[in-house]
Parts: C-alpha cells; sequence; structure tokens
C-alpha cells in the first residue's frame, strides 16, 4: 500500500514537472529587453526602410514604453503610424496619428502629422485593386476622400510655410473635383436609365457646390441632354449658352460624353 501511494505521488510529481516545463516552453522571450531605446530605434528604422513594416511597428510599440515622456517616443508613435500606413492599416495609421494629435498638440511635428492622416486617407479611398477594375476615385465612397480634405485644409490653414503645404493643396484641388465627378458620375448614371430629372439635380449640385472645377464642364453638358430628352426645348438652350459661355472650346458638343475607361492615377 505503501508503494502504491509513493508511486501515485511520483506521478503527480512528474505530471506537476511536464506541465511546469510545457509552461515555460511557451514562455515569449523579447529579444529587446536589454536594449537601449536608441537601438530600439535603429533597428524598428532598418525594418522600416527595407519594407518590412509588419516587424517595424512592434518595435516602434516597444520604443513609445521604453522611451516615454522623450521626443524619441513621440517620432516612435510617428513612424508607427508610417509604417501601419504601409501596411495596409489605414484605419490603424489614422487611430495613432489621432492618439499623437491629441497627446502633443504643440508638437513642431503636427504639420507632418496632418499631412500623414491626409495621405492615408486619400490612398485608402484609392483601394487596393482600383488600377484593375479602372475604377475612378470619383465612383466609390467619398467619405475617405472627405477627411482627406479636412486634413490637408487643416494642414495648409494652420501650416500654409510646411514643406507640406504645397502638396497638401495639390492633393486638395484632386481631392474636390473627385467629389465633383462623384455627383456628376451619379447623374450620368441617371441620365443612362433616362431618369432625365434626377440627372438634373445631381449635376446641378456639382455645379453649385463645386464651382470652378472640370467636371463642372460635363455637369453643364448633362444638363443641355437631359432638357434635351425632356423636350424642354428653352431650358435647353439656356444650358448650352452657359455651357457655351464658361467652356468656349468645349469637345462635348462635338464629341459627346468622354471615354471613362481611363484610370485618373495614370494623370497624377
Amino acid at each position: 500500500m505503501p508503494d502504491a501511494k509513493l508511486s501515485a505521488a511520483r506521478a503527480c510529481s512528474l505530471a506537476c514537472g511536464v506541465l511546469l516545463l510545457g509552461a515555460c516552453s511557451t514562455t515569449t522571450v523579447d529579444p529587446t529587453a536589454g536594449w537601449s531605446p536608441n537601438k530600439i530605434y535603429a533597428e524598428a528604422k532598418d525594418e522600416l526602410s527595407s519594407g518590412a513594416y509588419d516587424k517595424a511597428v512592434p518595435l516602434f510599440d516597444k520604443l513609445e514604453g521604453r522611451a516615454a515622456g522623450t521626443p524619441l517616443a513621440q517620432q516612435a508613435q510617428l513612424d508607427k503610424a508610417y509604417a501601419q500606413f504601409k501596411n495596409g492599416e489605414p484605419v490603424l495609421a489614422v487611430a495613432t496619428l489621432d492618439r499623437f494629435m491629441k497627446l502633443h498638440p504643440a508638437s513642431p511635428a503636427l504639420d507632418y502629422a496632418l499631412y500623414l492622416k491626409g495621405l492615408v486617407n486619400f490612398n485608402d479611398d484609392l483601394g487596393l485593386f482600383a488600377f484593375l477594375t479602372r475604377q475612378d476615385l470619383s465612383e466609390r465612397d467619398q467619405q475617405a476622400a472627405k477627411e482627406s480634405f479636412e486634413a490637408f485644409k487643416e494642414l495648409t490653414t494652420r501650416f500654409p510655410e510646411s514643406k507640406y503645404a504645397a502638396d497638401a493643396g495639390a492633393r486638395m484641388n484632386y481631392i474636390v473635383n473627385s467629389l465633383a465627378e462623384s455627383e456628376v458620375h451619379v447623374a450620368r448614371y441617371y441620365y443612362e436609365r433616362g431618369a432625365y430629372l434626377a440627372a438634373i439635380n445631381r449635376a446641378q449640385t456639382a455645379i453649385t457646390d463645386y464651382q470652378g472645377v472640370p467636371a463642372v464642364e460635363e455637369a453643364l453638358f448633362l444638363i443641355v441632354k437631359s432638357y434635351d430628352k425632356l423636350n424642354m426645348p428653352d431650358l435647353r438652350d439656356d444650358a448650352k449658352r452657359v455651357l457655351e459661355k464658361n467652356y468656349p472650346q468645349t469637345p462635348y458638343l462635338t464629341q459627346g460624353f468622354k471615354d471613362k475607361t481611363q484610370p485618373w492615377w495614370k494623370f497624377w
């Protein structure tokens, strides 16, 4: 009987030892445990420059914690946002940038944070496979484009002398025309399905909300064509006169609608 108890005790001890060994074997070893903040930053930048964005992000996370309260921690946040952006994680990138701007409203890098936020949303709206589907930016949801515009607008308003301001301004111009094109795209959709009053309303929205952008030319032409289909010659001719006055060399009246198969990115 004592032997049986001894055997049971040994078996229990052995089992506990196996479980303990198993627990030890799954313990994650932190390779950065003995690293200085500068070494972590150097390693993270190496991963970033080599395109290993998924490896750079956790290193910047480590650095942010190790160097808390220092300029290096702020830089880690910005670099992490960029790595997340390049790694195809726009939502995380924007969240990181929003946190940075909330924590460091007086940072000298605030203009860059705004620029990067605008850039993240600008590219997020394009979509990874837009060039395969040949789908124009104006044909998709415009929320990201609007958020991109707001970030660029804040940048150019608050930091007009920033080195990022000129590029932000150029992108704003593109976004505005894109938003107008979105309205025109819907108007053309209605026109092609015979909903001419709906087409006129959407085209007029583009003209009213986005004055002076290239898309207005097609919006006016859509109005001309829609009134013609509705057999309303007086309104058609009025719209035609406005089109010819504002765009005396317009090709629409002689060539009709433009071919929409050319992707926008070839011109950016």
